[in-house]
Order: C-alpha cells, then structure tokens, then sequence
C-alpha cells in the first residue's frame, strides 16, 4: 500500500504502520540463518540492486571515492544520500530488508525496525511540527561501488537515529563504524493505537547496564569515573568521519572489582550483539589482543578499557557515559526531553573505530 502520511487519517495510518512493521518482523523471524562474512551482504546487495530500475539504482548506487561515503549523521535531515524506502516497491523493500539483515545481527534488526517505528510515534505527537521529517520509511540505502567479492565496497543505512555503515573487502566486513542508534522516546510514555506500548524501551541495556555498574562503585572509585557534574549536550564528533581522538579518563577496568567487570563486559557485548558474528567476535579480538601503554601488560586488553560518566546518578536527569580502549569508543546519551517534554528521554548512542571509521586510518 502506497500512501503519503500527510494525508491520511490517523486510523490508516496505524493499519499502514503495522503492515510496515509486519514486513520487517516476519522478514526478521525468517531470517535466522548464521551469517559470518561480507560474502552474504554482497550477494544480498547485488539481488537488490537487480531489483531497482535506472532511476533509482542512479541513486543507490555511487562511487566508492565519493565524499558522501563518510558524510553521516543521525539528526532529521531534509536531505540524505541514497534511495529511501517509501520510493521502493514491495519487493524491493523486502530485499533492502534482507541486505540489512546480512549486515547485522537478529539483535540489531529488531533494534533497527524499533527505531524506524519510533519516527511514526514521533510524527504522531509532534503533528505539523514534523513536517515529513518524521517518517518510519525515511530511511536510505547506499551501496558506494558496485558489490563484488573481489574488491571494495561499502553500505550505509541510515536515516534518523539510524546510521549504519560497513566496507566490505574481498568479500569481508573490514570496519562497521560508526554504528549509531538513538530512541525518543527512550521509554515510551504514551499509550497510542498500533504504536510501541507504553513502557516500552528500544535501547533499555545500554541505559540500564550502564546505570547498574554507576552504582556498583564505590565513593571513591566514583571520584575516579565521574568525569563531570553536568552531561555534555551530545556525544563527541557527532557526523564527523572519525572519532575524538583524545586521553583515555575515567576508571579503568583493573581496578575494578570482578562483578563490577562483568557488568561493563556484558555493556560492551551490548553493542557488540548488534552486529554479525563474525563483526562482533573480531570487535572482541582485537579488544584481547590490545597491546596497551607502551606495551605495558598491566594495561594490555582489557585492563585498558576505561569508564567514565557524566551527570545524574538516576533516570530522568541528564547522563552520559563513555567505555574506550585502544581500539573502541562507546559513547551514550540522554539529555534531551522527548516529545512530550518528558526531561532526559532521547538517546544517543555510537560505537566507533578508534583506529579509524569508514576503514580510513586517522589523521
């Protein structure tokens, strides 16, 4: 069914947005295969595009060495590269659906479909402040150089708080950075027809592990991981093609008590599960295999894995946190209100490459 939200009574509205996230849901419980490499999103890529006619593959499909490779970003913006969505057919929606599904893992799916689903309730409560921006179809595909298992390529989708971005080599995955996932409303507060149940949190672990192991320390480890009084407005370097590159602060890792270890562990793992199998496990090698301070072994692996917080100790206030090692960064948070006003209900979330994103190496 092909409608434009504008114009539609609310009720057809909600009978399209559950048709919408029907085709995502039954895609996702079909698609429990195991998937290890970049083989598998080029051979999905390719069955994509051969379903797009000129026009649209004229936009979906660009050069590698453009710029707009690593022109991110996860704000509403009016303009975006790629073909989004609403201007695929049924069928080219499904296989759009299947390249991501071979990109990341069931766990990220879900969270990807959650979050597109977010943006209706969104257009809901913002009514004709949302000006089209707000639409659970707005979100864009991009392949930048043509899919092979012989050369490099790369996928972005992306759309508001949604920006996930892969370079394939030799048919495997060589960077998944940045990967970004936001929510407004982190927990949903309304109770509308057809839209997320109130109480309902898409991004509920990274929020609340990080909660869990803020007060599992003690005062004066506390003094060590709280960085600032105050949340910073936005995570760091946000639609910048690469991360901050600066210190490591907080507490690290080895001074921590063992449960305390596990529940930063289980953090990182978080982010992590989003991603394949093979994307997940080679994050982790490289996290074991980090070499540390000057070689130093006291600081190799995940002894020099750092976390720091900002802000308010409970919900409701503004938050931040930030996990880095040698070759990560994690950053969360939640200081805006949602639409509602409800304070402190919009997260923002990203895991980057701090060797460099987008397979470049930094600067």
């Amino acid at each position: 069914m092909i409608y434009r939200f504008e114009r539609a009574s609310q009720s057809l509205m909600i009978s399209c947005v559950a048709l919408f996230l029907l085709g995502w849901l039954g895609f996702a419980a079909a698609a429990l295969l195991r998937l290890e490499d970049g083989v598998t999103m080029t051979h999905a890529s390719k069955e994509w595009l051969a379903t797009l006619d000129a026009s649209q593959k004229e936009k979906a499909l660009l050069p590698y060495s453009l710029p707009q490779r690593t022109d991110w970003h996860f704000i509403p913006k009016p303009q975006r590269k790629g073909l989004q969505l609403r201007e695929m057919t049924v069928p080219q929606k499904t296989a759009a659906r299947r390249l991501l599904r071979t990109a990341v893992s069931q766990i990220g799916f879900d969270k990807s479909a959650r979050i597109m689903e977010l943006d209706e309730l969104l257009r809901v409560q913002e009514g004709t402040k949302a000006k089209n921006i707000r639409d659970p179809e707005r979100y864009f595909f991009t392949l930048f150089g043509e899919p092979s298992d012989k050369t490099t390529w790369s996928l972005s989708v992306e759309g508001h708080h949604l920006s996930l971005n892969f370079v394939i080599r030799d048919g495997r995955v060589v960077d998944s950075t940045p990967q970004f996932m936001g929510a407004n409303p982190a927990i949903v507060h309304a109770q509308l027809p057809g839209l997320p149940a109130k109480g309902f949190r898409v991004l509920a672990s990274e929020e609340l592990l990080g909660f869990e192991l803020l007060g599992m320390l003690s005062d004066e480890q506390k003094k060590k991981a709280i960085i600032a009084p105050k949340a910073p407005d936005e995570i760091r370097a946000a639609g910048q093609s690469q991360p901050p590159d600066e210190p490591l602060v907080g507490i690290a890792f080895r001074e921590l008590d063992s449960a305390s270890q596990q529940v930063l562990t289980r953090l990182i793992h978080t982010y992590c599960d989003s991603m394949i199998e093979s994307v997940s496990a080679e994050r982790l090698r490289l996290i074991d295999e980090s070499t540390g301070v000057a070689g130093s072994p006291e600081t190799a692996g995940w002894n020099n894995i750092h976390f720091a917080w900002a802000g308010a100790e409970t919900l409701g206030v503004g938050h931040y946190y930030r996990i880095e090692g040698s070759t990560f960064v994690i950053e969360f948070c939640n200081v805006q209100n949602d639409a509602e006003g409800n304070p402190a209900n919009h997260i923002h979330c990203v895991w980057r490459d701090r060797t460099g994103d987008f397979d470049l190496p930094i600067k």
